[in-house]
């Protein structure tokens, strides 16, 4: 990636669970690039009530239009540190923002395709995807734009079959979303399934948004996450992950890193990934 600029988006607002908002600070320190930090007020204190299917929208709302803005504004290539998920609605729209009929991949071990409809515990992170596809406007109020086609957005990795797992997939059915599990990737190979990505998401040649939630790697090798689900990606398959994206450096726009959540690392296996992620992307 040329002309690079790491923002870093320390907010940790969509989850019930302490610490990714930490991570960016720490990234950023270790990375010889242009950056900008943004961090969520140290005051906050984060909703915890199991009625409340909003959890802490006002300042998640806050916190990413001062980073809806701040990419606005920027004339670099956006690599966004995180963060929890949620902070990809503000990196995402603002990148669409700047560029028309962008497709977007999003490389997770959650759908996050939930709405304030089926989410049964009201923590954010759950609903990003599905707000950029136009849904929850309630998330995205300070976006005055498009927003991304479903027939244009993947997911891959997916294997988290939550409580409310019935509900996320007839939201992605419903909105025609493309869905490559974790066990796709196992038997197709990387390279199959990246192919269909690419194509699903950049059928005319269009360019495209890649989010990354670290949380697709499996939790034995990368324990630094809010949200840890077993059975995920091996280090060589991420590596080959990360090597095809290298391939398709004309085709991305913008890219988001998210979910390092240093208060569940150990021996810094989680961070060592991240910093080789962010290596690999931007170095020539």
């Amino acid at each position: 990636m040329k002309n690079v600029i790491l923002i870093g988006a320390g907010g940790d607002l969509g989850v019930n669970i302490d610490g990714a908002s930490l991570s960016p600070r720490i990234i950023l320190n270790k990375c010889n690039f242009p950056k900008i930090l943004l961090e969520q007020d140290k005051n906050i204190i984060k909703s915890q009530d199991k009625n409340d299917l909003k959890k802490n929208l006002k300042p998640l709302n806050e916190f990413n239009q001062k980073l809806y803005e701040t990419i606005l504004k920027e004339k670099k290539f956006c690599f966004t540190i995180g963060g929890d998920h949620s902070i990809s609605i503000a990196s995402s729209l603002a990148s669409l923002k700047k560029q028309d009929d962008l497709g977007l991949i999003w490389i997770d071990s959650h759908l996050d395709y939930n709405t304030f409809e089926t989410t049964i515990t009201g923590n954010l992170h759950g609903l990003p995807l599905a707000t950029l596809n136009g849904l929850n406007k309630d998330l995205s109020k300070f976006h005055n734009g498009s927003y991304f086609n479903p027939k244009k957005t993947v997911v891959v990795g997916y294997r988290a079959f939550e409580a409310n797992a019935s509900a996320e997939i007839n939201n992605i059915k419903t909105m025609g979303v493309t869905v490559f599990t974790t066990k796709d990737i196992q038997e197709s190979g990387v390279s199959k399934i990246m192919d269909m990505a690419f194509k699903i998401a950049s059928p005319t040649n269009n360019f495209v948004h890649v989010s990354i939630d670290l949380d697709v790697i499996d939790p034995q090798i990368a324990p630094g996450v809010s949200v840890k689900e077993k059975d995920g990606l091996l280090k060589n398959e991420i590596n080959q992950i990360i090597d095809y994206l290298k391939t398709k450096e004309s085709k991305i726009k913008s890219l988001d890193l998210v979910e390092y959540n240093p208060l569940n690392d150990k021996d810094n296996k989680t961070l060592d990934i991240a910093l080789d992620i962010i290596n690999k992307l931007t170095n020539d």
